[in-house]
């Protein structure tokens, strides 16, 4: 295999620089399995490696006049080699060098992404172990349910970034896919072998069956998989923004030493990074528009495809690897407030454990009807009520106090109950 170059920052590698580098690397590797089958002299190879290079700068100055990026930059290193150059892109259609370089650019971003993503799921282990017992409320509709416990909530979020993990290692290999076959994918001046040992030696597997260009169902997958990852990092960073409004306040976006939230209201501490998040997902989701809308190219191809690639495959791989970078900080420094949580869960005198009270009344002999009856009519007597309990309603309801003991109503209230299952989903997850 070729030597590869030291992986760069996320933004680095979207470059004029990085990618014309790998555009010499598919020339190189080409030259290399032409060598090895002997269609070309192996001396020529040998001085094509040790001369071969570009500069950046004089390729856009080639391209000004040529109109044709491809051709621009193989006259620039034609510049560094000299006569052995005629040996150089034999063969082979420029969506060939193109489309194989944007693969080991693809590879290389994902291996970043999937860097960070392990970061995110160590971060998220840590904090749902720590809060295995935090007990909180659990919310649907945005209304108070029953009783979970933050650990629980933050579990959910690994088990999600697991799923994610699979499908961008399914991903990698999927889009890890060069392509060595000529004007229209027919290898009419080109050997398969050549493509076959040139892929192996750049890491990929070559194209099952492609037209001039590897077939943009691909691209499409590998848009679509980051901006499904985005959203599951949208959906943490809204619970985030939810759970830091003033009137619940179970847990906070750390806030910095000198750190300012509003111009005109010192007080604010506003969840700016979580909402920057949900910002980032939505240009990625409709990035995901473009990528499908490139699938369907004319005949063997065309180049529609060509500048939105240029935008959303940059855009797509930069976002997703800062907002992983951003959601693993705010996981990993996020304030939590299980005093808040207390508060907020027995609000109402702890009418979420309205269903513990409604299945006691019923194992005692009444029917589900009449004990939804006596339940609802208290819970909601204690929510509309100022200073409502329905602890307190449901102790001195004479229909109930026919039925259980003290030491019965007082067992319903006991959030426990509802956290006794809670392991075998921890024990799923090896936490």
């Amino acid at each position: 295999m070729i030597e590869r170059y030291t992986l760069p920052a996320m933004g680095e590698l979207w470059t004029d620089t990085y990618k014309l580098k790998t555009w010499l690397e598919v020339e190189l590797a080409v030259c290399e399995a032409q060598a090895e089958l002997g269609y070309i002299p192996s001396e020529a190879v040998e001085e094509i490696k040790a001369k071969a290079n570009f500069d950046p700068q004089r390729v856009l100055e080639i391209e000004a006049e040529v109109r044709h990026d491809m051709i621009a930059f193989l006259t620039n290193v034609n510049e560094y080699v000299g006569d052995a150059g005629r040996y150089i892109h034999l063969g082979l259609t420029s969506s060939d060098v193109l489309d194989t370089a944007l693969a080991l650019q693809l590879v290389a971003s994902l291996n970043l992404i999937l860097e960070c993503l392990e970061e995110l799921i160590q971060a998220l282990r840590y904090q749902a172990q720590q809060h295995r017992n935090t007990v909180m409320v659990g919310r649907s509709h945005g209304i108070h349910a029953e009783p979970i416990t933050f650990g629980f909530k933050l579990a959910g979020w690994l088990a999600e970034v697991l799923r994610g993990r699979e499908r961008l290692v399914r991903l990698r290999k999927d889009i890890a896919v060069g392509k060595i076959s000529g004007a229209v994918g027919t290898y009419a001046n080109i050997d398969p072998k050549i493509e076959a040992i040139a892929c192996q030696k750049l890491g990929l597997e070559p194209d099952t069956a492609s037209t001039q260009v590897i077939s943009r169902d691909r691209h499409a997958d590998f848009v679509q998989q980051l901006a499904l990852l985005a959203a599951s990092i949208e959906r943490f960073a809204v619970e985030i923004r939810n759970l830091q409004r003033t009137d619940v306040l179970e847990v906070e976006e750390f806030f910095a030493p000198g750190q300012k939230g509003s111009s005109a209201m010192p007080h604010k501490r506003n969840p700016i990074r979580s909402e920057r998040l949900t910002g980032m997902a939505r240009i990625i989701r409709g990035h995901t528009v473009a990528a499908l809308d490139d699938v369907a190219l004319w005949h063997e191809r065309d180049i529609s495809h060509s500048s939105v690639e240029r935008v959303i495959l940059p855009d797509c791989c930069i976002l997703t690897h800062f907002m992983l970078k951003e959601i693993t900080d705010l996981v990993k420094h996020l304030l939590v407030y299980p005093e808040n949580m207390k508060r907020n869960m027995n609000v109402y005198g702890g009418v979420i454990f309205s269903q513990r009270v409604l299945l006691t009344l019923v194992e005692k002999g009444i029917s589900r009807e009449e004990a939804y009856k006596i339940v609802q009519t208290n819970a909601h007597q204690a929510w509309n009520t100022p200073n409502g309990n329905f602890h307190d309603l449901i102790s001195k309801d004479p229909r109930v106090n026919e039925l259980l003991s003290p030491q019965e109503i007082e067992a319903c209230f006991a959030p426990e109950h509802h956290l006794k299952n809670l392991d075998s989903i921890y024990q799923k997850l090896s936490i």
